[in-house]
């Protein structure tokens, strides 16, 4: 355990979190995801929702503003509008902490072919379909 560093934060993901650079990916998959299949870095977060997941990982990875998308969500089918309750969440959740940085919707085979591309992927036991996420590293300013 950790002053200030959400208890959630394994030390393999903190150790994953801390190795990615500026524009490297990271995917958050619920139970139901390929995780293992598609994830160049599996890291297991049995037990957890996504939703928790997403709120800790954001307390520590600064999320890329030097493109025009940096968060990417899973959609319904083929369905970009469809908002279920877990995106829902996932919009508040980002918006608390990257309040100028919208949640794009990626249809699944564009989606999917992103995971793939990602420097790790953290499967969660969120049992609500396309609970998936994927953030983008940004940096970190220097003071002053």
């Amino acid at each position: 355990m950790l002053k200030g560093i959400d208890p959630l934060l394994s030390p393999e993901l903190l150790a994953t979190l801390r190795a990615m650079g500026h524009g490297d990916e990271i995917a958050l998959v619920d139970g139901n995801y390929p995780g293992l299949e598609h994830g160049r870095r599996l890291i297991r977060l049995d037990g957890h929702g996504v939703i928790p997941v997403l709120d800790a990982v954001l307390s520590v990875l600064p999320i890329d503003d030097f493109v025009p998308q940096a968060i990417f969500r899973a959609t319904v089918k083929q369905d970009r509008d469809a908002i279920d309750p877990v995106h829902a969440e996932m919009i508040e959740c980002c918006a608390r902490h990257v309040p100028d940085i919208r949640v794009v919707p990626l249809l699944p085979a564009e989606f999917y072919e992103r995971v793939k591309q990602a420097h790790a992927l953290i499967q969660t036991s969120e049992p609500r379909l396309y609970g998936n996420i994927i953030l983008r590293k940004g940096v970190i300013y220097p003071q002053g």
